[in-house]
Protein backbone atom coordinates (compact mmCIF):
# COMPACT_ATOMS: atom_id res chain seq x y z
CA UNK A 1 0.00 0.00 0.00
CA UNK A 2 1.75 3.30 -1.32
CA UNK A 3 2.40 5.43 1.65
CA UNK A 4 0.86 8.38 2.61
CA UNK A 5 1.76 11.74 1.43
CA UNK A 6 2.88 14.90 3.06
CA UNK A 7 1.40 17.79 0.89
CA UNK A 8 4.19 20.65 1.43
CA UNK A 9 1.68 23.02 -0.68
CA UNK A 10 -0.83 22.40 1.83
CA UNK A 11 0.61 22.96 4.99
CA UNK A 12 2.79 26.06 3.28
CA UNK A 13 -0.91 27.61 2.57
CA UNK A 14 -1.63 26.84 6.33
CA UNK A 15 1.33 28.40 8.03
CA UNK A 16 0.78 31.26 5.33
CA UNK A 17 -2.88 31.57 6.82
CA UNK A 18 -1.34 32.02 10.52
CA UNK A 19 1.08 34.15 9.57
CA UNK A 20 -1.33 36.44 8.02
CA UNK A 21 -3.15 36.71 11.00
CA UNK A 22 -0.04 37.44 13.12
CA UNK A 23 0.94 39.99 10.90
CA UNK A 24 -2.41 41.53 11.42
CA UNK A 25 -1.84 41.87 14.78
CA UNK A 26 1.44 43.38 14.80
CA UNK A 27 -0.07 45.78 12.21
CA UNK A 28 -2.99 46.51 14.57
CA UNK A 29 -0.61 47.99 17.14
CA UNK A 30 1.67 50.26 14.35
CA UNK A 31 4.11 47.66 14.12
CA UNK A 32 6.00 47.12 10.82
CA UNK A 33 6.80 43.88 9.61
CA UNK A 34 9.28 44.16 7.03
CA UNK A 35 11.52 41.40 5.25
CA UNK A 36 14.77 42.85 3.65
CA UNK A 37 17.47 41.54 1.46
CA UNK A 38 20.13 42.96 0.06
CA UNK A 39 21.27 41.81 -3.32
CA UNK A 40 25.26 42.57 -4.45
CA UNK A 41 25.39 42.69 -8.52
CA UNK A 42 23.78 40.82 -11.12
CA UNK A 43 23.12 37.58 -10.59
CA UNK A 44 19.79 36.20 -12.40
CA UNK A 45 19.38 33.04 -10.28
CA UNK A 46 19.44 35.38 -7.18
CA UNK A 47 17.59 38.29 -8.81
CA UNK A 48 14.46 35.38 -9.97
CA UNK A 49 14.84 34.09 -6.15
CA UNK A 50 13.98 37.62 -4.63
CA UNK A 51 11.54 37.97 -7.03
CA UNK A 52 9.82 34.73 -5.39
CA UNK A 53 10.53 35.99 -2.02
CA UNK A 54 8.89 39.96 -2.38
CA UNK A 55 5.86 37.56 -3.60
CA UNK A 56 5.17 35.46 -1.29
CA UNK A 57 5.91 37.72 1.52
CA UNK A 58 3.18 40.15 -0.57
CA UNK A 59 0.94 37.06 0.03
CA UNK A 60 0.86 37.36 4.12
CA UNK A 61 1.15 41.07 4.28
CA UNK A 62 4.97 41.24 5.33
CA UNK A 63 6.91 44.31 3.37
CA UNK A 64 9.33 43.36 1.38
CA UNK A 65 12.41 45.65 0.17
CA UNK A 66 15.33 44.28 -2.18
CA UNK A 67 18.53 46.70 -1.36
CA UNK A 68 20.59 46.25 -4.60
CA UNK A 69 24.57 47.22 -4.34
CA UNK A 70 26.00 47.47 -8.08
CA UNK A 71 28.66 45.10 -9.33
CA UNK A 72 32.06 45.78 -8.02
CA UNK A 73 31.21 47.31 -4.64
CA UNK A 74 33.27 46.42 -2.04
CA UNK A 75 32.68 44.90 1.73
CA UNK A 76 33.03 48.29 3.01
CA UNK A 77 29.61 49.05 0.86
CA UNK A 78 27.74 46.02 1.78
CA UNK A 79 29.03 45.77 5.77
CA UNK A 80 27.51 49.35 5.68
CA UNK A 81 24.42 48.75 4.24
CA UNK A 82 24.07 45.61 6.73
CA UNK A 83 24.87 47.94 9.63
CA UNK A 84 21.70 50.28 8.60
CA UNK A 85 19.49 47.32 8.50
CA UNK A 86 20.49 46.41 11.73
CA UNK A 87 19.42 49.57 13.19
CA UNK A 88 16.49 49.75 11.11
CA UNK A 89 13.59 49.54 13.54
CA UNK A 90 11.20 48.53 9.84
CA UNK A 91 13.32 46.15 9.33
CA UNK A 92 12.60 42.78 10.65
CA UNK A 93 14.42 40.52 8.94
CA UNK A 94 17.71 40.52 6.93
CA UNK A 95 18.43 38.17 3.88
CA UNK A 96 21.44 37.68 2.29
CA UNK A 97 21.46 36.85 -1.34
CA UNK A 98 24.08 34.34 -2.12
CA UNK A 99 26.08 34.43 -4.41
CA UNK A 100 28.20 37.18 -3.45
CA UNK A 101 30.68 38.54 -6.11
CA UNK A 102 34.41 37.53 -6.56
CA UNK A 103 35.79 39.69 -3.69
CA UNK A 104 33.60 39.55 -1.23
CA UNK A 105 33.43 37.05 1.23
CA UNK A 106 29.80 35.96 2.46
CA UNK A 107 31.65 34.38 5.93
CA UNK A 108 33.11 37.99 6.83
CA UNK A 109 29.27 39.26 5.60
CA UNK A 110 26.66 37.01 7.17
CA UNK A 111 27.95 37.93 10.90
CA UNK A 112 27.19 41.37 10.46
CA UNK A 113 23.55 39.94 10.69
CA UNK A 114 22.26 41.16 13.87
CA UNK A 115 21.29 37.69 15.35
CA UNK A 116 17.53 39.20 16.46
CA UNK A 117 17.70 39.46 12.45
CA UNK A 118 18.80 36.55 10.77
CA UNK A 119 15.48 35.44 9.57
CA UNK A 120 17.74 32.36 7.75
CA UNK A 121 18.74 31.04 10.88
CA UNK A 122 22.61 30.52 9.77
CA UNK A 123 24.29 32.59 11.71
CA UNK A 124 26.23 31.26 15.00
CA UNK A 125 24.48 33.20 17.49
CA UNK A 126 21.13 30.96 16.65
CA UNK A 127 22.50 27.80 15.64
CA UNK A 128 24.15 28.32 19.39
CA UNK A 129 21.10 28.59 21.03
CA UNK A 130 19.31 26.07 18.96
CA UNK A 131 22.13 23.49 20.22
CA UNK A 132 21.31 24.69 24.08
CA UNK A 133 17.56 24.66 23.56
CA UNK A 134 17.02 28.20 23.82
CA UNK A 135 14.74 30.07 21.65
CA UNK A 136 16.31 30.49 18.43
CA UNK A 137 15.38 30.99 14.72
CA UNK A 138 16.09 28.17 12.98
CA UNK A 139 18.03 27.68 9.61
CA UNK A 140 14.78 27.56 7.59
CA UNK A 141 15.03 24.06 5.30
CA UNK A 142 15.64 22.51 8.59
CA UNK A 143 12.74 23.74 10.11
CA UNK A 144 11.04 23.29 7.27
CA UNK A 145 11.76 19.43 7.42
CA UNK A 146 10.75 19.20 10.89
CA UNK A 147 7.29 20.61 10.07
CA UNK A 148 6.38 18.07 7.60
CA UNK A 149 7.43 15.63 9.94
CA UNK A 150 5.73 17.21 12.89
CA UNK A 151 2.20 17.69 10.21
CA UNK A 152 1.73 13.25 10.32
CA UNK A 153 0.47 13.97 14.15
CA UNK A 154 2.67 11.42 15.03
CA UNK A 155 4.56 11.62 18.70
CA UNK A 156 8.32 12.27 18.03
CA UNK A 157 9.33 11.67 21.90
CA UNK A 158 11.26 8.33 22.09
CA UNK A 159 11.33 7.54 18.19
CA UNK A 160 14.17 6.28 16.47
CA UNK A 161 15.09 9.01 14.01
CA UNK A 162 18.23 8.86 11.34
CA UNK A 163 19.55 12.19 9.72
CA UNK A 164 21.17 11.75 6.46
CA UNK A 165 23.60 14.71 6.15
CA UNK A 166 25.31 16.99 8.52
CA UNK A 167 25.40 20.47 6.69
CA UNK A 168 25.32 23.80 8.94
CA UNK A 169 21.87 24.41 7.21
CA UNK A 170 20.33 21.04 7.15
CA UNK A 171 21.64 18.29 8.66
CA UNK A 172 22.84 19.43 12.13
CA UNK A 173 20.14 21.74 13.03
CA UNK A 174 17.61 18.96 12.25
CA UNK A 175 19.10 16.93 14.45
CA UNK A 176 18.89 19.57 17.17
CA UNK A 177 15.38 19.84 16.05
CA UNK A 178 14.96 16.56 16.70
CA UNK A 179 16.64 15.97 19.61
CA UNK A 180 14.53 18.81 21.34
CA UNK A 181 11.50 16.71 20.37
CA UNK A 182 12.83 13.76 22.54
CA UNK A 183 13.71 11.54 19.51
CA UNK A 184 16.77 9.37 19.43
CA UNK A 185 18.86 10.79 16.66
CA UNK A 186 21.49 9.11 14.99
CA UNK A 187 23.08 11.23 12.78
CA UNK A 188 24.70 9.51 9.63
CA UNK A 189 27.35 11.00 6.96
CA UNK A 190 29.46 9.66 3.83
CA UNK A 191 31.91 8.24 6.27
CA UNK A 192 29.24 6.24 8.01
CA UNK A 193 29.73 2.26 7.84
CA UNK A 194 27.01 0.22 6.45
CA UNK A 195 24.21 3.14 6.07
CA UNK A 196 21.75 0.52 4.83
CA UNK A 197 21.73 -1.23 8.15
CA UNK A 198 21.71 2.14 10.72
CA UNK A 199 18.83 3.27 8.29
CA UNK A 200 16.56 0.43 8.40
CA UNK A 201 16.54 0.89 12.51
CA UNK A 202 14.70 3.89 12.12
CA UNK A 203 11.44 4.96 12.57
CA UNK A 204 11.54 8.31 11.12
CA UNK A 205 14.58 8.89 8.57
CA UNK A 206 15.16 12.86 6.95
CA UNK A 207 17.35 12.85 3.84
CA UNK A 208 19.16 15.72 2.84
CA UNK A 209 22.76 14.53 1.10
CA UNK A 210 22.45 16.20 -2.55
CA UNK A 211 22.85 13.03 -4.01
CA UNK A 212 19.93 12.12 -6.64
CA UNK A 213 18.12 8.84 -5.39
CA UNK A 214 20.88 7.58 -3.22
CA UNK A 215 18.01 6.39 -0.37
CA UNK A 216 16.08 3.61 -2.16
CA UNK A 217 13.77 0.89 -0.51
CA UNK A 218 16.26 -0.87 0.97
CA UNK A 219 17.22 1.28 3.57
CA UNK A 220 13.04 2.00 4.44
CA UNK A 221 12.02 -0.19 7.46
CA UNK A 222 8.37 -0.72 7.24
CA UNK A 223 5.89 1.72 8.09
CA UNK A 224 8.92 4.57 8.68
CA UNK A 225 8.26 8.20 8.23
CA UNK A 226 10.67 9.66 5.45
CA UNK A 227 11.15 13.14 4.45
CA UNK A 228 13.15 13.66 1.35
CA UNK A 229 15.23 17.51 2.18
CA UNK A 230 17.23 16.74 -1.68
CA UNK A 231 16.16 18.86 -4.56
CA UNK A 232 18.42 17.25 -7.91
CA UNK A 233 17.83 18.51 -11.28
CA UNK A 234 18.33 15.14 -13.19
CA UNK A 235 17.89 14.16 -17.03
CA UNK A 236 14.35 13.41 -17.84
CA UNK A 237 15.33 10.56 -19.96
CA UNK A 238 13.19 12.18 -22.90
CA UNK A 239 14.75 10.75 -26.41
CA UNK A 240 12.25 13.63 -27.91
CA UNK A 241 14.22 16.31 -26.05
CA UNK A 242 17.36 15.00 -24.43
CA UNK A 243 18.15 18.41 -22.56
CA UNK A 244 14.91 18.34 -20.44
CA UNK A 245 15.40 17.98 -16.76
CA UNK A 246 13.50 17.15 -14.00
CA UNK A 247 13.74 17.43 -10.38
CA UNK A 248 13.61 14.59 -8.11
CA UNK A 249 15.04 13.93 -4.16
CA UNK A 250 17.65 12.15 -2.67
CA UNK A 251 15.40 9.29 -1.78
CA UNK A 252 14.29 6.87 -5.09
CA UNK A 253 10.75 7.51 -4.28
CA UNK A 254 9.07 4.73 -6.12
CA UNK A 255 10.81 2.01 -4.12
CA UNK A 256 10.24 4.11 -0.64
CA UNK A 257 6.86 4.88 -1.26
CA UNK A 258 5.36 1.43 -0.87
CA UNK A 259 7.37 0.89 2.15
CA UNK A 260 6.77 4.07 4.39
CA UNK A 261 4.09 4.94 6.25
CA UNK A 262 4.11 9.00 4.93
CA UNK A 263 7.08 10.19 2.72
CA UNK A 264 7.56 14.02 1.08
CA UNK A 265 7.40 13.89 -2.57
CA UNK A 266 9.97 15.96 -4.50
CA UNK A 267 8.74 18.39 -5.72
CA UNK A 268 6.16 19.39 -3.93
CA UNK A 269 7.61 18.50 -0.43
CA UNK A 270 9.72 20.01 1.75
CA UNK A 271 10.24 22.96 -0.81
CA UNK A 272 7.18 25.07 -0.66
CA UNK A 273 7.77 25.18 3.86
CA UNK A 274 11.58 26.21 3.28
CA UNK A 275 9.42 29.87 2.05
CA UNK A 276 6.88 29.51 4.57
CA UNK A 277 9.45 29.19 7.31
CA UNK A 278 11.37 32.29 6.18
CA UNK A 279 8.16 34.50 6.68
CA UNK A 280 7.42 32.47 9.81
CA UNK A 281 10.93 33.20 10.98
CA UNK A 282 10.26 36.70 10.04
CA UNK A 283 7.30 37.74 11.88
CA UNK A 284 8.76 35.91 15.03
CA UNK A 285 11.42 38.34 14.82
CA UNK A 286 8.99 41.15 14.28
CA UNK A 287 6.96 39.92 17.52
CA UNK A 288 10.25 39.62 19.64
CA UNK A 289 10.80 43.42 18.61
CA UNK A 290 7.32 44.54 19.55
CA UNK A 291 8.20 42.68 22.66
Amino acid sequence: MPAQLIDGKALAEHIHNDITQRVTALKAQSRVVGLHAVLVGDDAAAESYAQSQAKHAGTVGIDYQLHKLPDGSDEAAVAALMQKLNNDPAVSGIILQLPLPDGIDADRIQPLIAASKDVEGVGAANFGALAMGRPALAPCTAAAAFECLKSTGIDISGKRAVVIGRSNIVGKPLAMLLLAANATVTQCHSRTRDLPAMVRAAEIVMVSVGVPRMVTGEFIAPGAIVVDVGTNRVSANDPENPKKKKTVGDVLFEEANVKASHITPVPGGVGPVTVAMLLQNTVTAAERMAE
